[in-house]
C-alpha cells in the first residue's frame, strides 16, 4: 500500500510539475500573443469605405466610384435568406457560441497535424467573429500566433457587441470576389439587383465566394461555383434554413451571373459623369470621392442628354462626310487564317457608340462589299462563335470621295474604289434597308460640344463633350477654351443698351483703321469683305457686322466691355483691347451658355452646376445648389397654406429689360439675320451664331424662354474648317436638331416681356418711326423715357473721335454712294 502511495505522489508531484510548467509555458505563449492587441472598441467607431454613387435629375443612377466597392447595408435591411445561407457557409453556430468555436478548433488542430509535411495548407475553424477580428483589426498571416490573437480578440469582440452587430460588421466588409465588398455590393455586380431581390441559388452562391473567390469565378471555375454553392445549399437544408424541395430547384438552376458594368451606368452621360467626377475630386479629395459613400444628385435629364448627343454625333459625321471624304479604315487584318472572327474581336471598338459595329471587308467589287462583323462578347468576357455576314453597297459609299490633288475631288463609281479585302471599318445598319445593310461610317477629325441648360436656375440639362468618350475624354464644353467670335457680341450690345443706346441707334458701318500700339494698324472687315453704311444696333447684330461692333465698343470705351463679359462670367478677365469685342479672348462652351441663359432669365446671375445636392454615408445633406431662400418651405405637412414664395436673392447683372432688347435683337437674328435656319424650331428662339478667323471655331448659342442651349464645333488643333464652315452652317443644324427635340411635346411659349418696356413701330433699317406695315416695319422694343430718334444720328460718322454725329438721312446716302468711299 504504501508503495502505491508513494507511487501516486511520485506522478502526482511530476504532474502538477509538468502542469506547471505547460500553465507557465502557456502564460507565456498568451502573454506573446495578448501585447499590444489592437483596441477592438474601435469597431464602435468604424466607417468602412463605402462606393459614391452619382444619380440623374430622376434618380437613375449615373455612375459609381470607388476603391473598394462597397455599400453599407444595415442588418435590418440583409433578408434572412442571405443571413442564413452565410452562417450555413461559414459559423452555423453562431448564435450560441461565445466566440469561438472549441469543437471546429479541435478538428483543425487534428486535421492540421495530418496534413503535417504533405505541404497543404494549413485549415482554419475561424468563426465569424474571428473573421471580423482578422479583417478589420489583424493580419492575413498564416501562424498559431495569430489564431490565438484572433480568439483572444473575438472573445473580447463578443463581450462588447451584440451579435447582430458583429454579423453587420462581417456582411459589409468581407472580400466577394471581382472588386466587390460587402453583400450588397456583391449583389449588384454579381446579378446586378438589390440583396433583397437574390434568389436562394444567388445567395448560396454569395455565401460560397468568402472562402476563396478566385477559386470560384462564375466564369473562369464554373463547376467549381456550382459545386460549391450546391454545398451550401445543402448545409442551408441541413440546418433547417430552407426547405427540401426549395433546394433542390436551386440547385438545378443554372449559375447566370450579369456582371455590372464597371463604367457610367446611364447611356450617352460619359461626359457628364467624368464633369462630376473631376468636380467631387476638387471639393472632397480622392478619399472623400473613393471612399466617402457620397450620394451625389446630379442635374442631368437622361431625355434631354440622348438628344444632345445624337444631335452633336449628327452635325459632326454630316460635315465630316461633307467637307473630309474617306481617310481611309480602322486598320486591317489578314484574312489567310479562315476564321477572320478572332483577330477582328481584337480591335476595341468604340463602346460609347453601340449603333455603329465595327467590320472586317471580306470582299469589294462594283456594286458592293462582303463584310464580317465583329462578333460580340459574352458576358463570360470570351468572343461569341457566331459569324454574320452583311453587305455595303455603293449607294452607302458614294460619300467617300478620296482626293486626287490638293483641291479635286474624284467620285466614287465601284466600292472597290474605298474598300478593300481585309479593311477594318464601321458601319450602321441602314434603318430603310433590309437586315443585312448597312452605311460606312466614319468617326469624324472635327469635333464640338454642346450644353443644355435651364436658364432659370443654371442647372446642366444635358452635356457633350465631343464625338466619343472611349476615344477621348477630354470636355470640349468645359475644357476646351476656345474663341467665340461674334457669339460675344451680344454681351457688347447688352452693354450699350444698358448705358444708353437703344436697339434702334445707329451705328456706321465703313472701313476703319486703328493703332495696335506697335506701329501697326488693325483693319477689321465683316465676313465677306463688304461695308453697309449706317446701321442700327439691331441690323449689327442680325447681320453680326464686325465693323459696327468695334465702332460702338471704340464708343462706348471697352473697360465697359470687359466690365460686362465679367459680370456674365464669359471671362476672368478680358483686356480692354477692340479685338475682344469681336470675341477673340477664349471661354468655354459651359461659361458662354451660362451668359446666355442670365439674358433669358432677366440678367439674374446664375452659377452653371451639373450637381443638385450632395449627402453624406449618413443621408446629411452636405452641399445643395439652390440658393434661393424659401423658409415656408420647411412645412411638416400641408393645411391649406398657399404655396412658399421663393425669395431671390441673386445678384442682377443686367436690366431686365436690356435682356428682354437684347432677347428681342437676338430673335431677330434667327428671323432675317445669320441663323434663319434656326427657324425651323417652330417656337420661339434668339440666339447668335458665331465664326472666329478662317472659319477656325463655329458657335451657336441661343435659348428659349425656358431652355438655353450651346453649341461649338472645330477641331481639337484649331485649323481652318474650310469657306463657309460658318457658325451657321455648321452649329446652327445641330442647335435646331436639338431644340426641334427638346419642345416638340412643348407648348409655343413667347418671350416675357417685363413691365414698362413699350412697344413702338419703326423702320429696322433706319431706326426711325414708322406707320404701316411691310418687311422693314417692326415693333421695336424701348424702355421708359426712350423711344426713335427724331433725327438720324450716326454713332462714329467721323470714323476716328467716337463722338455722335448727326446728319440728315439724305447726307448719309450720298457718303455712302460716293466715289472711293463706303461699299
Amino acid at each position: 500500500m504504501k508503495f502505491f502511495v508513494k507511487m501516486f505522489g511520485y506522478f502526482f508531484g511530476i504532474g502538477a510539475v509538468f502542469f506547471l510548467i505547460v500553465a507557465a509555458g502557456l502564460w507565456i505563449v498568451l502573454s506573446d500573443a495578448t501585447k499590444d492587441l489592437p483596441d477592438y472598441t474601435a469597431l464602435k467607431k468604424y466607417e468602412p469605405p463605402v462606393m459614391t454613387r452619382v444619380h440623374a435629375s430622376d434618380g437613375s443612377l449615373i455612375a459609381e466610384y470607388a476603391r473598394e466597392r462597397r455599400l453599407f447595408l444595415p442588418i435590418q435591411a440583409v433578408p434572412e435568406m442571405v443571413k442564413n445561407a452565410f452562417l450555413a457557409a461559414e459559423d452555423k453556430n453562431f448564435y450560441s457560441h461565445p466566440g469561438v468555436d472549441m469543437m471546429g478548433i479541435a478538428r483543425a488542430v487534428v486535421t492540421n497535424i495530418k496534413n503535417r509535411g504533405s505541404n497543404r495548407r494549413m485549415v482554419g475553424a475561424s468563426t465569424i467573429t474571428q473573421q471580423v477580428a482578422k479583417n478589420f483589426l489583424l493580419s492575413n498571416e498564416y501562424s498559431y500566433q495569430r489564431k490565438i490573437r484572433e480568439a483572444i480578440l473575438a472573445l473580447r469582440i463578443e463581450q462588447a457587441f451584440t451579435k447582430d452587430e458583429i454579423l453587420e460588421l462581417y456582411l459589409n466588409e468581407i472580400y466577394l470576389g471581382m472588386g466587390s465588398y460587402g453583400v450588397a455590393a456583391a449583389s449588384l455586380l454579381y446579378f446586378d439587383k438589390a440583396v433583397q431581390e437574390l434568389t436562394l441559388a444567388e445567395a448560396a452562391y454569395l455565401a460560397a465566394l468568402p472562402k476563396a473567390p478566385s477559386n470560384y469565378h462564375p466564369f473562369d471555375n464554373t463547376e467549381a461555383a456550382i459545386e460549391r454553392r450546391n454545398w451550401v445549399i445543402d448545409r442551408m437544408v441541413e440546418n433547417g434554413m430552407a426547405t427540401a424541395e426549395a433546394g433542390e430547384k436551386a440547385k438545378l438552376r443554372p449559375l447566370e451571373v450579369t456582371p455590372r458594368t464597371r463604367g457610367p451606368h446611364l447611356f450617352a452621360s460619359d461626359y457628364f459623369a467624368e464633369e462630376v467626377r473631376r468636380r467631387l475630386l476638387d471639393r472632397y479629395g480622392e478619399r472623400g470621392l473613393y471612399e466617402g459613400g457620397l450620394s451625389v444628385r446630379g442635374t442631368l435629364d437622361p431625355q434631354l442628354q440622348v438628344l444632345a448627343r445624337k444631335a452633336l454625333m449628327d452635325g459632326l459625321v454630316e460635315f465630316d462626310r461633307r467637307r473630309r471624304g474617306w481617310r481611309g479604315a480602322v486598320t486591317t487584318i489578314d484574312l489567310s487564317a479562315g476564321d477572320w472572327g478572332p483577330p477582328l474581336g481584337k480591335v476595341e471598338a468604340l463602346s460609347d457608340v453601340p449603333e455603329w459595329r465595327l467590320a472586317v471587308v471580306l470582299s469589294s467589287g462594283d456594286g458592293e462589299a462582303q463584310i464580317g462583323l465583329q462578333p460580340k462578347k459574352l458576358v463570360s468576357g470570351k468572343l461569341s462563335t457566331e459569324r454574320k455576314r452583311a453587305v455595303v453597297p455603293l449607294e452607302h459609299v458614294k460619300w467617300a470621295r478620296w482626293e486626287k490633288g490638293p483641291k479635286r475631288r474624284q467620285p466614287i463609281r465601284a466600292v472597290s474604289d474605298v474598300l478593300a479585302p481585309g479593311d477594318v471599318i464601321y458601319v450602321e445598319k441602314d434603318p430603310e434597308g433590309g437586315p443585312d445593310t448597312f452605311i460606312l461610317r466614319q468617326v469624324p477629325e472635327v469635333s464640338g460640344a454642346i450644353v443644355a441648360m435651364d436658364p432659370h436656375t443654371g442647372r446642366v440639362l444635358a452635356l457633350v463633350g465631343g464625338f466619343t468618350f472611349a476615344q477621348s475624354q477630354f470636355n470640349r464644353a468645359t475644357q476646351a477654351w476656345r474663341q467665340p467670335g461674334s457669339s460675344f457680341k451680344p454681351i457688347v450690345y447688352a452693354a450699350a443698351l444698358d448705358n444708353g443706346y437703344t436697339p434702334s441707334s445707329v451705328v456706321l458701318d465703313a472701313p476703319i483703321s486703328l493703332p495696335m500700339g506697335n506701329g501697326k494698324m488693325w483693319t477689321p472687315k465683316n465676313y465677306g469683305g463688304k461695308f453697309y453704311g449706317p446701321s442700327t444696333l439691331r441690323t449689327g447684330i442680325e447681320r453680326s457686322r464686325n465693323v459696327m461692333t468695334v465702332r460702338l465698343a471704340k464708343d462706348m470705351g471697352m473697360p465697359l466691355v470687359a466690365e460686362y463679359a465679367t459680370r456674365f462670367g464669359i471671362y476672368d478677365e478680358l483686356s480692354p483691347v477692340l479685338s475682344m469685342a469681336l470675341g477673340a479672348g477664349e471661354t468655354t462652351v459651359l461659361r458662354l451658355t451660362a451668359a446666355y441663359a442670365m439674358i433669358a432669365n432677366g440678367g439674374r446671375k446664375l452659377h452653371p452646376t451639373l450637381i443638385d445636392r450632395i449627402q453624406d454615408r449618413r443621408g446629411k445633406t452636405i452641399y445643395k445648389h439652390e440658393e434661393r431662400i424659401c423658409d415656408a418651405c420647411e412645412a411638416s405637412s400641408w393645411t391649406g397654406q398657399d404655396e412658399p414664395d421663393l425669395i431671390d436673392n441673386r445678384e442682377q447683372v443686367l436690366d431686365p429689360m436690356t435682356a428682354y432688347q437684347i432677347t428681342s435683337m437676338m430673335e431677330g437674328v434667327v428671323q432675317r439675320g445669320t441663323a434663319t435656319r434656326v427657324k425651323a424650331v417652330g417656337k420661339p428662339v434668339a440666339g447668335k451664331t458665331g465664326t472666329t478667323n478662317d472659319e477656325r471655331d463655329a458657335w451657336f448659342v441661343g435659348f428659349s424662354p425656358d431652355l438655353a442651349v450651346g453649341v461649338f464645333v472645330g477641331y481639337d488643333t484649331p485649323r481652318p474648317m474650310g469657306r463657309g464652315a460658318t457658325g451657321g452652317q455648321v452649329a446652327a443644324p445641330i442647335f435646331t436638331e436639338f431644340m426641334k427635340a427638346a419642345l416638340k411635346d412643348k407648348p409655343a411659349v413667347e418671350f416675357r416681356v417685363p413691365p414698362g418696356i413699350k412697344l413702338i413701330a419703326i423702320n429696322r433699317r433706319t431706326g426711325m418711326p414708322a406707320s404701316g406695315s411691310g418687311g422693314d416695319v417692326i415693333l421695336e422694343a424701348f424702355k421708359p423715357g426712350t423711344g426713335p430718334a427724331d433725327t438720324y444720328s450716326i454713332i462714329g460718322f467721323d470714323g476716328s473721335s467716337g463722338t455722335l454725329q448727326q446728319v440728315s438721312p439724305a447726307a448719309a446716302r450720298a457718303v455712302i454712294s460716293s466715289p472711293g468711299g463706303l461699299y
